[in-house]
């Protein structure tokens, strides 16, 4: 038997080596006093040990790799464990818990209401408890903003919730990759329809250059005949019946080339009008993550609606990015969406508004609105609310604003209910 300090190395009866830990202690009897000796068999002890090790390595080794922050938050006492990756994102480096109230002042003004909501959501004990959310820090040694994708889970004790327990990523480079895509996106898209006004505009040019033409040499006939001493009434009568002729040939013109731009056959379906909505908002949303507060009022029993989901989604994305973007100046940006029943001329229909908290409209600027080529951005080319309008009428609905609010601008629409 070897003995080094209180581990011996024995040979069992099968003459294999076993790594034993001995403990001692005294035992006083009447006669004498006595030692006790504990033999333990410390290889299952060492090699749990060994595989714990590995497993942490691991676990550090996986958690670095992904960029994971561990984080615990103990209601009852308002306290957040985190460990040492999370303590360096809010700053806090030597420390391995905060107040939930210091957890909270990291975290940028703009975000801390929806955070708030999705974790009130997710105490509720009829739901599944689960909690995510992605959210702004700001270190408040360097004022640096970084995007914050939480993931947990409520765990619940008596039907109370006792503790939020989940990961965190740091996903600021995938929100700046995010934002730079749709900067490209806007620019394509820009691109597009610059193009696509320019052959638009050109074709109706075309088409209208040559009876124009033939309006305004009619016309100086006319008043030739006028300055004469002795008009002529049948040269006046010639002169204005091709004057009339030819604007009806524009017009024809005209209406021709609308149908051939519109033509196809519009293929509707029956469609929940809260559930388009819904999609549009998760684009709209992905490419301006967290630029607004988002306010939803969709009536949950609002029946079906007939229409055609393509055009009806560009319509409401269309809406949606002009009221953000025109909100870009307000501190805390909101977005009201609401669905209720609306009736019109005897006809029940669904009404769609979409009301923001921006600098609203004058009264010059909603009498041109709709008008194609006109808009109020710089880089705009005002095509988006004429085509929004065309689309939502031929999906036999009507689109309007209203601009008799102190802020904001207020867009309804109307689509008819499925039979």
């Amino acid at each position: 038997m070897i003995c080094t300090n209180n581990e011996f190395i024995a040979q069992d009866h099968n003459r294999q080596e076993r790594l034993l830990d001995a403990s001692f202690s005294t035992i006083e009897t009447e006669q004498k006093p006595y030692i006790l000796i504990i033999f333990n068999i410390a290889d299952r002890r060492i090699q749990a040990e060994k595989a714990l090790r590995a497993s942490e390595e691991r676990l550090r080794l996986a958690k670095q790799a992904a960029g994971l922050g561990i984080f615990d938050y103990d209601f009852k006492h308002n306290m957040v464990y985190w460990d040492e990756q999370m303590s360096m994102l809010w700053s806090k480096h030597t420390s391995r818990a905060v107040s939930y109230d210091e957890f909270i002042a990291a975290i940028h003004p703009e975000d801390r209401a929806s955070r708030e909501s999705t974790i009130n959501h997710a105490m509720d004990p009829a739901g599944n408890g689960e909690f995510k959310a992605e959210y702004r820090v700001i270190n408040p040694v360097n004022n640096i903003t970084r995007w914050i994708s939480a993931r947990g889970r409520i765990y619940f004790e008596d039907g109370q919730p006792a503790r939020l327990v989940g990961v965190t990523r740091d996903v600021t480079d995938q929100k700046n990759l995010q934002k730079k895509l749709q900067i490209q996106r806007d620019e394509t898209e820009s691109i597009f329809k610059q193009q696509v006004a320019a052959l638009t505009a050109s074709a109706i040019a075309h088409e209208l250059n040559q009876p124009l033409a033939a309006v305004s040499a009619y016309g100086e006939v006319a008043l030739h005949e006028l300055h004469n001493s002795f008009p002529s009434s049948d040269n006046l009568k010639r002169a204005l019946e091709g004057c009339v002729g030819q604007a009806q040939r524009a017009g024809k013109s005209l209406h021709e080339l609308m149908a051939f731009l519109q033509k196809g056959r519009l293929v509707t379906k029956r469609l929940s009008l809260n559930d388009i909505i819904n999609d549009a908002l998760k684009i709209v949303s992905h490419d301006y993550y967290a630029e607004f507060n988002l306010i939803l009022d969709l009536q949950p029993d609002l029946p079906d609606v007939q229409c055609n989901c393509t055009q009806v989604q560009k319509v409401l994305i269309n809406l949606f990015r002009n009221a953000i973007e025109a909100m870009h100046t307000v501190k805390f940006p909101a977005l009201t969406i609401t669905t209720t029943m609306y009736i019109i001329a005897g006809m029940r229909m669904a009404l769609v508004t979409i009301q923001d908290n921006g600098p609203g409209l004058n009264t010059a600027i909603v009498d041109r609105i709709f008008e194609p080529f006109f808009t109020t951005k710089s880089a705009g080319i005002g095509m988006g609310l004429a085509i929004s309008r065309a689309l939502i009428e031929t999906n036999g609905g009507q689109l309007w604003v209203n601009c008799n609010t102190r802020t904001g601008a207020t867009f309804h629409f109307t689509l008819p209910f499925a039979s």
